[in-house]
């Protein structure tokens, strides 16, 4: 259930943006979640769906980039994919590993329709 709250964040970071912007409204959204993130994909849609009718927001499309986890073996360095879980070091077979990609979850961009020309501050 964290997704709404994430979702809730999401849709707030839209709309500031596009009111700073004075766009008449969002029309995509560009999300990048990591492998090892707990995000689903279909909670954030629905929650989106939802809470984003009558905002600047409401029909905006989301995109969904999902990164492929990425670990560094802490024994001998070697970087790897994790392909499934409890994955060890294809060189040293050790378990110990450091994670270094994968655990992302970020709003990469927005676009908006109807920029206004506004002066800067």
């Amino acid at each position: 259930m964290h997704e709404l709250a994430i979702t809730q964040n999401i849709l707030r970071i839209a709309n500031e943006h596009a009111a700073r912007a004075d766009a008449q409204r969002v029309t995509d959204l560009y999300l990048v979640i990591g492998q090892l993130s707990s995000i689903v994909d279909d909670s954030v849609q629905f929650y989106w769906d939802i809470i984003s009718k009558g905002t600047l927001c409401e029909g905006a499309t989301l995109h969904f980039e999902r990164i492929p986890a990425r670990l560094r073996c802490q024994q001998c360095g070697t970087e790897y994919g994790l392909e499934q879980e409890l994955t060890t070091c294809p060189s040293c077979q050790s378990a110990r590993a450091q994670v270094i990609q994968g655990e992302e979850f970020r709003l990469e961009s927005i676009e908006v329709e109807g920029e206004g020309n506004r002066s800067k501050d």
